[in-house]
């Protein structure tokens, strides 16, 4: 392979991360850009950050991995965590790959090379469509997308939150227009009001859906999952 993938590395334990960068070394299709033990770091330093991976744990203090590579748009992720019990939430934001650890590194390995697949041959699926809000024109992308539900001030309106903790004000669409544009996959109808994107779930029973967002009370917001729609969205969050 000749690309190179310009990587970074994220580990809250020190001696996981030095670790990782001694095998990531030995392997030529990586080049290294930096390494960090704290997620929020990473964060602040995105903007001057020039990288096409980013490796990291998911546990971790202040914010965790899946959440962190939400809010790295485009960028390629791999995970490598002590817990099997992510692998679906990782694989619902594009993961590339979920190691768990003690890693290995024929493992990694194997995960660089799907990591190199997907950067030269970019996925071509749609990624967002255009609307209109109230403040004009807006490229509304799926994977910023936590949920849409019908607008308070007027139900011809649709109101979206977006995964930067936003909101943006779509006018004058219906529920069935908007489905048919977002990915069947990934989002999901819960009751006549409300459109969740899967990736958004923390926990659900047959009667309700408790989401990662906090709201201003510092509560997870939740929503009514009624029996129209239950089926489809058990088969959607079926691992």
């Amino acid at each position: 392979m000749d690309t190179k993938l310009k990587c970074l590395l994220l580990d809250d334990e020190l001696p996981g991360l030095t670790y990782l960068k001694m095998l990531c070394e030995q392997i030529p299709e990586l080049e290294i850009v930096k390494t960090y033990n704290n997620p929020e770091k990473l964060l602040s330093d995105f903007a001057d950050l020039d990288f096409d991976l980013l490796i990291s744990d998911i546990e971790m203090p202040g914010i965790d991995g899946l959440h962190l590579a939400e809010m790295l748009q485009n960028k390629l992720v791999i995970f490598c965590t002590a817990y099997k019990e992510y692998a679906a939430d990782a694989f619902n934001i594009d993961a590339i790959d979920y190691i768990t650890k003690p890693v290995k590194l024929e493992r990694l390995q194997k995960a660089i090379a799907k990591a190199v697949e997907r950067f030269e041959k970019p996925d071509t699926k749609k990624k967002f469509i255009q609307l209109n809000t109230d403040k004009g024109k807006t490229l509304l992308y799926f994977n910023q997308i936590q949920y849409i539900k019908t607008a308070l001030s007027d139900s011809r309106d649709k109101t979206v939150l977006l995964t930067d903790g936003s909101f943006l004000n779509l006018k004058n669409i219906k529920f069935d227009t908007l489905l048919n544009e977002l990915p069947d996959a990934d989002f999901c109808r819960v009751n006549k009001k409300e459109i969740v994107a899967v990736k958004a779930v923390k926990f659900f029973n047959h009667n309700e859906i408790v989401l990662h967002h906090l709201e201003e009370n510092n509560k997870n917001a939740s929503m009514i999952l009624s029996e129209t729609y239950r089926a489809d969205f058990l088969k959607k969050v079926k691992i």
